[in-house]
């Protein structure tokens, strides 16, 4: 209500920012992220151990590092889940523009960190980093917001822009060779555009391209190709690393070896990143397993809910997006694990060790708390 003085109107005072923000945000899912990053340092403990031995470094000091990381993703999380839904719109489309800038000057200044993919740059004197990984929440925000700009500009060509934009990224994730970030970019193209109004006839186009482009990556790239070989081969190699996990998960049995009892991290290359859930199963057993794929569904699963009754069509698009990419990179990961998908080289959020993993997932899960926030009169979709 608002109140006169001296005959001018003045708006009554808001809560300060913390109090407003504890109260309008979703708990649930910010809990549930508490105890993936506290599981995160968990699995430091478990995984790093071999890293720190190959690097003659101290046991705890990747432990360390992850603990740094974890606590970065999360107050990068909480400082973009303050923001107004325009505010967060605005920092995932710097941030895209950002990451999008890094991907391209990968062929020029990218570090290889060996598999014969070229990811990372490095600044000098400070980290390496991977800008792919902060592409993926920003690439979100674009996109839902070219989709919901289709409606509100009339003719506005929201649909082909963002094509063209998926098509023309996932073209040079793929050139890295990055075949699984780029599969991740079409994805939530896919889901976005599916949410915001498909035309059928696009998405089947868009589905056939994919298996056409997969074909002739198949025939054009070893490295492609000999992942596809390796998954469905009836003969497997009982030295790959996928052979080492499945006999890790099946060691680990319901309740697992112990804390550092496990055998496979000093024999996986990958333990502590794309393949950490080997390590998981091995020294904590199914129920942990089990319980880390229920807080993945439940935050994936739990953001689509809060946001089916969304009005404004640009939260309810990058919103859902968020939450699929979310979800779709961990179930890929442990898919992998147990050897029910192909190699792809995708960490699980949270839990893999890796800075841009973890602070790019930090600002994609802040972004979808930004846009499940309750805003005023407990509405979704009436602006704060």
């Amino acid at each position: 209500m608002t109140m006169m003085m001296h005959g001018a109107p003045v708006s009554p005072p808001q809560d300060p920012v913390i109090p407003r923000w504890w109260r309008t945000v979703d708990r649930w899912t910010l809990f549930a992220v508490v105890t993936l990053v506290v599981f995160g340092m968990l699995m430091g403990f478990a995984s790093t151990p071999p890293l720190a031995a190959k690097n003659g470094l101290d046991n705890y000091f990747y432990i360390g590092r992850q603990a740094i990381f974890g606590c970065m993703a999360f107050s990068l999380m909480v400082i973009v889940s303050v923001l107004s839904p325009d505010n967060a719109r605005r920092t995932g489309i710097v941030l895209f523009l950002l990451a999008l800038l890094g991907v391209l000057l990968l062929p020029f200044f990218g570090v290889n960190h060996g598999k014969g993919a070229v990811r990372w740059l490095s600044l000098p004197g400070l980290m390496t980093f991977h800008p792919s990984e902060f592409l993926k929440p920003g690439f979100v925000v674009v996109v839902a917001w070219l989709l919901a700009l289709k409606d509100d500009a009339g003719k506005f060509p929201g649909t082909m822009i963002s094509l063209g934009l998926t098509v023309s990224i996932a073209t040079l994730l793929a050139l890295q060779p990055d075949f699984g970030q780029a599969g991740l970019i079409i994805f939530a193209w896919g889901v976005i555009y599916f949410v915001a109004g498909a035309s059928i006839l696009l998405l089947f186009a868009l589905g056939a391209g994919t298996v056409l482009a997969g074909t002739v990556a198949f025939f054009t790239s070893s490295h492609f190709s000999s992942r596809i070989l390796a998954f469905i081969s009836d003969t497997p190699d009982p030295y790959s690393q996928i052979q080492f996990s499945l006999k890790a998960i099946q060691a680990g049995g319901l309740f697992g070896v112990g804390l550092g009892k496990g055998e496979v991290k000093w024999v996986l290359a990958d333990s502590h990143t794309d393949l950490v859930m080997a390590v998981a199963a091995e020294e904590y057993g199914l129920i942990f397993v089990l319980l880390l794929l229920s807080l993945f569904a439940f935050i994936s699963i739990r953001a689509l809910f809060v946001l089916r009754k969304e009005q404004d069509k640009f939260i309810r698009l990058a919103g859902t997006g968020l939450a699929a990419m979310f979800g779709i990179q961990a179930f890929i990961n442990i898919g992998v694990t147990a050897k029910l998908l192909p190699a792809k080289g995708m960490t699980l959020p949270f839990i893999s060790y890796g800075g841009s993993s973890m602070i790019a997932v930090g600002l994609g899960l802040g972004m979808l708390l930004a846009y499940t926030r309750r805003r005023s009169n407990n509405q979704l979709g009436t602006k704060v």
